[in-house]
């Protein structure tokens, strides 16, 4: 890498917010009627996000009434089931001992 020869010159920055670019002029106020559209704004999404909870919950709860009436009639079609078991099998296929 190669040095500068000659120092070059840095802006000086004080981080003090500038409002506007001329000194007279200030940038305008947000009227108060501004706060009531924002919050008019988050009432009504939180609205639609509430009514999508509703209408998704009742889509569920459709659906599994659905597969349940279905699971009903498969079970009156088909013979009653008098018992059940469960075996764990463990099978081994051996080679000859030779």
């Amino acid at each position: 890498m190669q040095e500068p020869s000659e120092p070059e010159a840095f802006e000086e920055v004080d981080a003090v917010p500038v409002l506007a670019e001329e000194a007279g002029t200030l940038m305008p106020r947000p009227s108060a009627g501004a706060g009531v559209v924002v919050a008019k704004q988050a009432a009504a999404v939180a609205a639609t996000g509430f009514a999508a909870g509703v209408v998704t919950v009742a889509a569920v709860r459709a659906g599994r009434a659905v597969r349940a009436k279905r699971r009903a009639r498969r079970k009156t079609a088909a013979l009653p089931v008098l018992a059940t078991r469960s075996f764990l099998v463990d099978v081994h296929l051996l080679g000859s001992r030779d």
